[in-house]
């Protein structure tokens, strides 16, 4: 699919669909110039991603406006893997959204080195092969079809789905799609992931081998990563870091630090005790209690 095509889809910006402009920005409500991506942080003491006082709102589909964040701070270290998790509708997707520049705050800073976004559902495009939608942020970016699949081909060995360049997204399970999604990202070529619970649609058993097929992958393309999710105990397997999410509008109200060594196994006693923790967190979030 060439970019035209993908501009001629309602509502695409292919422009924003895979992160903030090519050279990254600091999302401000202050005045202030674009911070191109380098090799040092531009979020300042060793962190990729800074939220400061984080405010945002937006229309319902009735028209009222409905605050989603207020005086959200969040910060992701250099190569850490941050987990995010709260009750649904507390602004876990917005939040991913500015960090990837998709949205401006109402309030507050966003800093952030240029990040790439992986939605929920995979956004696959039917009638391109997988290794064409693996590289479709590449012809994006204004390369040509063979280079986006010369730069493809290598990671789709590396991840598990050789022999499955020429399938369409129907022909492949679940898991497969999904790993052609975070390729697709990965192509992105950007240092900082935002992951929108990336294996909520999965059954428990592909969820489980995809949890240990990303923890492999990232440690093969190391990152930083956001990774938003509704399941506690992929939080605690996968994080450096677990944040807990107030109820609408989103606050930080806590945060858990994940020292164990990977890999982690579910059933290890300290991945339960943690777990069942940042369960406790989140029943005292719902009760008001927190």
């Amino acid at each position: 699919m060439t970019p035209r095509a993908l501009r001629a889809q309602p509502g695409v910006d292919p422009s924003n669909l895979w992160g903030n402009a090519r050279e990254g920005r600091a999302v401000s409500t202050q005045l202030e110039q674009p911070a191109r991506a380098s090799s040092s942080p531009v979020a300042g003491n060793g962190a990729s991603v800074r939220l400061e006082g984080v405010v945002h709102s937006h229309r319902d589909r009735h028209g009222s406006d409905v605050q989603a964040l207020d005086g959200l701070s969040l910060l992701a270290g250099e190569g850490e893997l941050l987990a995010v998790v709260g009750p649904s509708g507390c602004g876990k997707t917005t939040m991913l959204e500015l960090i990837c520049g998709l949205q401006a705050p109402d309030a507050g800073r966003v800093v952030s080195r240029p990040a790439a976004l992986m939605p929920q559902r995979d956004l696959l495009l039917p009638w391109l092969s997988a290794l064409d939608n693996a590289g479709l942020a590449v012809r994006i970016g204004g390369s040509s079809r063979q280079r986006a699949r010369e730069l493809a081909a290598p990671v789709f060995a590396q991840l598990g789905l050789d022999g499955f360049q020429r399938a369409r997204p129907h022909e492949l399970s679940g898991g497969m799609r999904q790993r052609v999604a975070f390729v697709r990202t990965l192509l992105a070529g950007k240092p900082v992931l935002c992951l929108d619970e990336p294996f909520g649609a999965l059954d428990a058993i592909t969820r489980q081998e995809m949890q240990v097929w990303l923890e492999q992958a990232l440690s093969a393309a190391p990152r930083t990563v956001v990774l938003v999710t509704h399941d506690v105990e992929e939080a605690v397997l996968l994080a450096d870091r677990v944040a807990v999410l107030s109820p609408r509008p989103g606050q930080v109200v806590a945060e858990l630090t994940v020292t164990l060594p990977r890999p982690r196994s579910r059933t290890d006693a300290a991945v339960v005790t943690l777990r069942e923790r940042a369960l406790r967190v989140l029943g005292d979030v719902r009760r008001g209690t927190a």
